[in-house]
């Protein structure tokens, strides 16, 4: 078991003061079988009202609306947790699931189908001629195995580039480039997924990397994909591992484009760009 404290601080400098549209923050880790929130709280400025929801994926949502301007907006979320998930590979996948190629029950279908839609319809040519190299029509191979070498192919096949300009790039972006971040693998992990059949989702949340200095983490994303028999497993195209004790999920969602960490804006006399730094400390206490 890991005990993990998470500090995630988000400011935005103005060069004056501005009125703030209500912001949505996806910052609350996921609680799960694997997860416990021991304490979580916000520290926000301005003045402020919390609104929490739950999204269609079971998300905590919070919104918040401003009840003054100013000229500088700062986020903090910190959260103590305790993470169980220490074999992440201890898990059976149903016997009529274990090779690929598989269908899916029909009494699960109808679920998984927002799962299995492609995302990049115009990608579609060069992903099947990418994941040729893995799977070929007729072979049958293990479906973890399968997955595990797409997974530690993008990890060991392309190069990683920290990239702050919100959204991702689509899997031919990717290919052609042969770099990206870790939304941009996960993407097309999960859209490689899709072209075999194969359930798929985004998340985001944080990991917790012990070799990095305090305060020099970031937001991480990887996928998610179906098992029968297993559910939901992670798999990180960053580094080409199981998602396991050291991924903390903070939301779920098959659009890799709708969970930003925080979302909202502002009213400005004039026309600038504010100032943004992020923080991000993830340590095991």
């Amino acid at each position: 078991m890991h005990r993990l404290q998470i500090k995630h601080l988000t400011t935005y400098q103005f060069a004056e003061a501005v009125t703030f549209s209500p912001h949505r923050l996806l910052l609350a880790p996921r609680e799960s079988h694997f997860v416990h929130i021991e304490s979580a709280e916000f520290i926000i400025s301005p003045e402020y009202q919390l609104e929490w929801q739950r999204d269609v994926y079971d998300n905590t949502l919070v919104n918040v609306r401003f009840t003054q301007p100013g000229n500088r907006l700062s986020i903090e979320s910190r959260v103590i947790l305790q993470h169980y998930d220490d074999q992440p590979l201890d898990f059976l996948v149903a016997d009529y699931a274990v090779r690929y190629p598989f269908r899916y029950q029909a009494n699960e279908l109808l679920d998984l189908t927002p799962y299995l839609s492609i995302l990049f319809e115009q990608d579609q040519a060069q992903l099947k001629t990418w994941l040729q190299q893995f799977w070929t029509t007729g072979q049958i191979v293990e479906t973890y195995l399968l997955l595990e070498w797409i997974n530690k192919a993008i990890a060991t096949g392309f190069r990683y580039q920290q990239r702050e300009t919100a959204g991702v790039q689509s899997p031919t972006e990717t290919l052609s480039s042969g770099a990206g971040c870790c939304r941009d693998f996960a993407t097309l992990f999960i859209e490689a997924c899709h072209c075999l059949g194969l359930a798929a989702r985004f998340v985001s949340g944080y990991q917790h990397s012990p070799t990095l200095p305090p305060e020099q983490g970031a937001t991480h994303a990887w996928a998610e994909v179906y098992l029968p028999g297993a559910g939901w497993k992670g798999f990180d195209s960053t580094s080409g591992l199981l998602a396991g004790n050291n991924h903390i999920a903070v939301a779920v969602s098959r659009n890799p484009e709708a969970i930003p960490p925080i979302s909202g804006a502002f009213q400005a006399a004039s026309a600038h760009t504010p100032l943004m730094t992020v923080s991000v400390d993830v340590r095991e206490i």
